[in-house]
């Protein structure tokens, strides 16, 4: 599959920064069944992005993973990333683009149904969220589950739900129509990663079964 079927195919997408045991965690991540991998880190500059990119990709290529950088459509280019994921108020879409070419793969946040009209044909996947608000993204307040109810009524291309989601609730984010989700902290910051991983897919599977 190339990079569009592999994207519409995916189901969780896990972001992380770098840690002590990348290489592992991303491995045991991947085993689980994560479809894709986001490098974020917003404070490490490039050089150090860079050499975090080397560690993702060769993992993402170990496991037909999809690998994207955040915000740095430069570094995704670099580190021969899928793919970048945009914020808002990060480097517009066409721009990412231009830099990346017509193969990359390119996200967009989106916080409020007015978020999808803007979002042009160089997008190809978009977020809905925070469901919850989460300290992944401080002062930001949680949208609830309408706009996940919304994005999955309206939106025409793949997008995900995020923020704060993890076993405890995704069902209640499957049943509102999420097919896909992006989790962080309940992933990054388990003792057993792989199992949270195990149960996340179980959550979002059990209203379709």
């Amino acid at each position: 599959m190339d990079r569009r079927e592999r994207l519409r195919a995916a189901r969780l997408y896990v972001v992380s920064s770098s840690r002590p045991d990348l290489p592992v965690f991303l491995d045991a991540i991947m085993d689980a069944g994560v479809d894709i991998v986001q490098l974020r880190d917003k404070d490490a500059e490039a050089g150090d992005l860079l050499g975090h990119a080397r560690v993702f990709r060769e993992a993402a290529d170990r496991h037909g993973a999809l690998f994207v950088v955040n915000d740095r459509p430069d570094v995704a280019l670099a580190a021969g990333a899928d793919g970048v994921h945009l914020g808002q108020n990060d480097l517009p879409p066409d721009v990412a683009r231009r830099i990346l070419g017509p193969d990359a793969l390119i996200g967009l946040s989106c916080h409020a149904p007015e978020d999808y009209g803007k979002a042009t044909a160089d997008v190809d996947y978009v977020t809905a969220g925070p469901v919850h608000a989460t300290p992944t993204k401080p002062g930001r307040p949680g949208v609830g589950l309408e706009l996940v109810r919304y994005a999955a009524a309206n939106v025409d291309r793949p997008w995900f739900a995020i923020g704060g989601i993890d076993p405890s609730n995704v069902s209640e984010v499957a049943a509102a129509g999420a097919t896909r989700i992006v989790v962080v902290r309940a992933v990054t910051e388990a003792a057993d990663p792989a199992e949270v991983v195990r149960r996340l897919f179980e959550g979002l599977t059990a209203t379709r079964s």
